[in-house]
């Protein structure tokens, strides 16, 4: 596996281990079975701080790819870019050939 400079990677670590406590802790008020809604509160406040780490991850991705893509030649740089950016958006970038 390819090394990378991740300069939000404590932060990522941090945040990652705050929200598997979360999803634990959302894991508990379903087995003891509070109300719905509240679980969904919480669930959804999961998924925006998992959002918000995706945006520190690709950042991260983008910064260190673009400068590798800068090069026109560079085809593959630019590809792992677009496919990291199409398994954290879960579209397909890949009919934009107007990137490639």
């Amino acid at each position: 596996m390819n090394e990378h400079n991740h300069p939000h990677g404590k932060k990522v670590t941090n945040r990652l281990a705050r929200l598997i406590g979360h999803l634990e802790a959302v894991k508990k008020m379903a087995e003891d079975g509070r109300d719905c809604s509240e679980i969904l509160t919480q669930i959804a406040a999961v998924m925006s701080a998992l959002n918000g780490v995706g945006k520190l991850i690709l950042e991260d991705h983008i910064r260190n790819c673009l400068v590798d893509a800068a090069n026109p030649e560079n085809r593959e740089a630019l590809d792992k870019l677009l496919d990291a950016i199409d398994k954290y958006v879960g579209t397909n970038t890949r009919g934009m050939d107007s990137w490639h």
